[in-house]
C-alpha cells in the first residue's frame, strides 16, 4: 500500500502492514550504508535537521545494511505506530528495503563517507575533472568568496583545546580558484552535540564566562591557521577587492555571538583583538540575541540585545549574519539594520518544516530587501550533484535576483555529505553554473562579487 506523509495523522497504534513511502533518507552516523536511519518528507542537511514533529519523520530498520541514496527515494517495509517511545519517534518502518525502481545510481560511497573526517557524496556527484582552464579563467580576476567555512579542522572542543594539526585549506583554494574564506569559530561548541534523538542541540547551560573564554581560544586557533598556511587576513574593503586565489585570504568570523554573554562592548573587543569582521548572531543554542530555527522559540525572534548588537556592528563595521535565526528574528533584524544582512548558508524550500534550516521565498526576500546576500550550501541530501546545486542556486536567483545570492559551503561543518567536499572542486560548480545559463559576470557576482558589495557597505562607517 502506497501512503502519503499526510496519511500518518489518521493511523492508530499498532502494526499497519506493508507500505511504500517516498521521501529522503538521513544516515545517523558516518557510514554510507545503514540498517538504521531516519526517513522524512523533505531533504535534511544532517541529523540535526530531522523534523521533530512525530508525524514528519520515521525511524527505519532494515534486515541488512542498505546503501542510502542521496536524493528522493521510495522505501518499502512494515509500518508500525508506537504508543510511546522515549526518543520521540512515533512510527517505525521495519524490514525496510529500497524500491529499486526509484534509484538513479546516486548513493553515498564509503570513500566519501570517511574522506577528510566527513561524509562526502562522491558517487552522488558527476565525476569532476581536474580544474579546467575556462572555469578558472572566469573567476581568476575576481575576489571569489566562500561566505561560511570551517575548513582546516579549526573547530571542535578537542581540536581547539589540544591545538590539533590543521588540514590543507590554502592549497585547495589556490587549485580551485577561491580567493577568500569567511572562517567561522563556533562559540557554543562546548554546550551542543548530536543528542540521542539525532538532533544537534544544547545539552547543558554554559557556565558564566565559559563561552567567552572558549571563543578566545577558538579565535586564536583561526589566527594560528592564518600563520600556518600563509593566509592574508581580510578586514578592509580594499583588501577584499584585491584578493585573488594566488594569495588566499581569510575573513575572521564567528558562528554565533554567544561569546558576548549580554555585553555589547565585546563586539568592539572582537574587532580590535581578533580582527573579526563577520558575526553570525545565533547557532545551535537559543542565546541572548534571539531564537533559532532548530529549537522552539523563546524570545519571539530577535531580542532587544540582539538589536543592540546589530546596531553596534553597523556602527563599527562588522557584517551581520542571520543564518540559523528564525523568520521572526530576520524580520526584526531587517527593520533594525542600516546595512545589508547576510544569511550565509542555506537553500530554498517552498515550505520549510518547523525545525528546517532551509528558508522560504519570503524569508529570502527579507535578506534581499536589505541589499544582502544568501549563501547556498552543498549538502548532498539536498543537491545530489553539482548540476543540481547549480539548479538550486538558480531557483534562489529566480526568487531574489542574481545580486543577492552567494556561496556558503559550511566546509567541514556539515554532518552529512557534501557535493563540494573541497575547494579544488570549485571549477566543477563554475561549469555547472554555466550550464544553468549564467553569464561570466553572473558567476563572478555569485561567487564573490555580491559578498564584496555587502562587505564594503558593512565596513563603511
Amino acid at each position: 500500500m502506497k501512503i502519503a506523509w499526510s496519511d500518518l495523522a489518521r493511523f492508530v497504534p499498532g502494526d499497519l502492514g506493508a507500505v511504500l513511502l517516498e521521501g529522503f533518507a538521513c544516515p545517523l552516523d558516518r557510514e554510507p550504508a545503514a540498517g538504521h536511519f531516519i526517513f522524512a518528507p523533505e531533504p535534511m542537511c544532517c541529523v540535526g535537521c530531522v523534523p521533530r514533529d512525530p508525524l514528519g519523520s520515521i525511524e527505519v530498520f532494515a534486515t541488512h545494511r542498505l546503501t542510502l541514496p542521496c536524493g528522493r527515494v521510495r522505501i518499502t517495509g512494515r509500518l508500525r505506530m508506537r504508543e510511546d517511545d522515549t526518543k520521540g519517534w512515533r512510527f517505525a518502518l521495519e524490514d525496510a528495503a529500497i524500491d529499486a525502481a526509484s534509484l538513479s545510481g546516486t548513493v553515498f560511497s564509503r570513500r566519501q563517507a570517511l574522506g577528510a573526517g566527513a561524509l562526502l557524496c562522491l558517487a552522488a556527484a558527476a565525476p569532476v575533472a581536474d580544474p579546467n582552464v575556462d572555469a578558472l579563467r572566469i573567476v581568476a580576476d575576481s575576489p571569489t568568496v566562500d561566505i561560511h567555512s570551517h575548513a582546516g579542522g579549526i573547530n571542535g572542543v578537542s581540536r581547539v583545546e589540544n591545538h590539533a594539526a590543521f588540514t590543507p585549506v590554502s592549497t585547495p583554494m589556490h587549485l580551485g580558484g577561491l580567493a577568500v574564506v569567511c572562517m567561522a569559530a563556533v562559540p557554543d561548541s562546548p554546550v551542543h552535540k548530536v543528542m540521542p534523538d539525532h538532533h544537534i542541540r544544547p545539552f547543558r547551560d554554559p557556565e558564566p564566562g565559559e563561552l567567552y573564554a572558549f571563543t578566545q581560544k577558538a579565535l586564536g586557533r583561526v589566527h594560528d591557521l592564518v600563520k600556518a598556511q600563509n593566509f592574508v587576513i581580510i578586514d578592509t574593503p580594499a583588501a577584499l577587492r584585491a584578493a585573488r586565489s594566488g594569495t588566499p585570504g581569510l575573513v575572521v568570523s564567528t558562528e554565533g555571538a554567544d561569546f558576548l554573554e549580554g555585553q555589547v562592548d565585546r563586539v568592539d573587543e572582537a574587532v580590535q583583538r581578533w580582527r573579526v569582521r563577520h558575526i553570525q548572531l545565533t547557532h545551535y543554542r537559543v542565546n541572548e540575541l534571539g531564537d533559532i530555527q532548530t529549537e522552539p522559540p523563546v524570545h519571539g525572534g530577535l531580542t532587544d540585545f540582539g538589536a543592540a548588537v546589530i546596531e553596534r556592528c553597523n556602527k563599527i563595521g562588522v557584517v551581520v549574519d542571520v543564518a540559523h535565526g528564525t523568520l521572526a528574528l530576520v524580520q526584526r533584524a531587517a527593520k533594525v539594520t542600516r546595512k545589508p544582512l547576510v544569511l550565509s548558508h542555506t537553500s530554498l524550500s517552498p515550505n520549510p518544516g518547523p525545525t528546517s534550516r532551509l528558508i522560504s521565498p519570503a524569508h529570502a526576500r527579507l535578506i534581499a530587501d536589505t541589499d544582502g546576500v544568501i549563501g547556498i550550501w552543498p549538502p548532498a541530501s539536498i543537491f545530489p550533484n553539482l548540476d543540481l546545486m547549480a539548479a538550486g542556486i538558480k531557483r534562489m536567483v529566480d526568487v531574489v535576483g542574481v545580486a543577492h545570492v552567494g556561496l556558503g559551503t559550511d566546509m567541514r561543518g556539515l554532518v552529512g555529505p557534501s557535493v563540494l567536499p573541497d575547494y579544488d572542486r570549485l571549477p566543477g560548480l563554475v561549469t555547472a553554473l554555466k550550464g544553468q545559463g549564467f553569464s561570466d559576470a553572473d558567476i563572478r557576482a555569485i561567487l564573490g562579487g555580491n559578498y564584496l558589495r555587502v562587505f564594503e557597505a558593512s565596513l563603511t562607517v
